[in-house]
């Protein structure tokens, strides 16, 4: 029997597998599961992963994702982390007030972080229970995006374009944090590290400014990951670098759902996978056949030839999207996902 690392494994090396790998990036769900708050839920390596074990059984995923949110990497820096009820916790206020502030911060050591620490102790209980047959994913925020929580976008932008040495400096720290705390959590059992770069997507820069700062900045950090690394977009637009993104190293691309996926899969053919692209905020509404006509028209346009995981465009799947859905997508994916795919006109 193909286990889901093999499978996954084989879709990388851009090979038809029995079939189309499914990441459901469910983060939050493994609260509702233990009829715990979002906040206690994460307050717990136990609590996660029971969640995860439960959710793994559930929904049959490709992969376990001991993600627990963005801003626990804030926390590390000495920030906080807002919590709701309904949705995924969200930053506090920035750590860096002004500029100068940059002169004077140092990368946290991620063996003194406890916030950190219950992301490491999730990921080596998880490994002990499933070992080498389930990916067990590992997330960072790139050291180019993560400004975005430290100081807010609009006082970043200003920083890239108006004191280019202070955005050096914080490159450096970003990058000397973000190594670590990838290679940690690699140390501890994660099989690749998911690099979130949403700032880098041609959404929120251009592609001559994401050559000059997020493309080198992502360059000098995945080289010092000890580990496969995918990195993703956060549902914002890649195809128009993609080439400038297989050029970091990295092996997998989230890609956004507003894009051509087939126009996505031409550009990335045999240079990276593809992660993604069902629209996560649509599929709160999705009725079971919308889900299976979603992951049908996906596996048509990216599944021949492997190089294709299926997942949401984002991430993280919402909170709000029920269970139906979410199981019609796992039944789609059995029924359109088996290889040969010889369904497709």
């Amino acid at each position: 029997m193909t286990t889901s690392l093999q499978r996954v494994l084989t879709t990388l090396g851009h090979q038809e597998p029995d079939r189309t790998p499914l990441f459901l990036f469910t983060t939050m769900h493994g609260a509702r599961e233990l009829g715990l708050s979002i906040q206690e839920y994460f307050s717990r390596a136990e609590h996660v992963v029971e969640g995860q074990m439960r959710l793994l059984e559930k929904y049959r995923s490709d992969c376990l994702y001991p993600f627990f949110y963005a801003s626990l990497e804030l926390e590390a820096f000495g920030g906080d982390t807002l919590f709701i009820e309904n949705g995924p916790p969200n930053a506090g206020r920035p750590i860096i007030h002004r500029s100068e502030d940059i002169d004077q911060l140092e990368p946290p050591s991620v063996a003194k972080a406890v916030c950190l620490f219950r992301v490491l102790e999730t990921i080596g209980q998880l490994k002990a229970r499933v070992g080498d047959t389930v990916p067990i994913i590992g997330v960072v925020m790139s050291p180019f995006s993560l400004p975005v929580m430290q100081m807010g976008f609009d006082h970043y932008i200003e920083l890239i374009y108006e004191q280019p040495a202070r955005f050096s400096r914080l490159m450096a720290i970003n990058e000397a944090f973000c190594v670590e705390w990838a290679n940690a959590q690699l140390a501890a059992g994660a099989t690749a590290i998911c690099f979130f770069d949403p700032v880098s997507s041609t959404t929120n820069i251009p592609r001559d400014l994401y050559l000059k700062t997020g493309q080198p900045s992502a360059m000098r950090t995945l080289k010092r990951i000890n580990g496969p690394t995918a990195t993703h977009l956060a549902s914002g637009r890649g195809l128009g670098i993609v080439a400038d993104i297989a050029a970091t190293g990295t092996a997998v691309l989230g890609v956004s759902a507003l894009e051509d996926l087939a126009l996505l899969k031409d550009a990335a053919r045999n240079k990276l996978t593809l992660l993604g692209s069902l629209n996560g905020v649509e599929m709160r509404r999705w009725t079971a056949d919308e889900a299976e006509a979603e992951v049908k028209r996906a596996i048509a346009k990216a599944g021949r030839g492997g190089g294709f995981i299926l997942a949401d465009n984002h991430g993280e799947i919402p909170w709000q999207v029920p269970d139906d859905v979410l199981l019609a997508i796992r039944d789609a994916v059995d029924r359109w996902g088996r290889y040969p795919l010889n369904w497709i006109a």
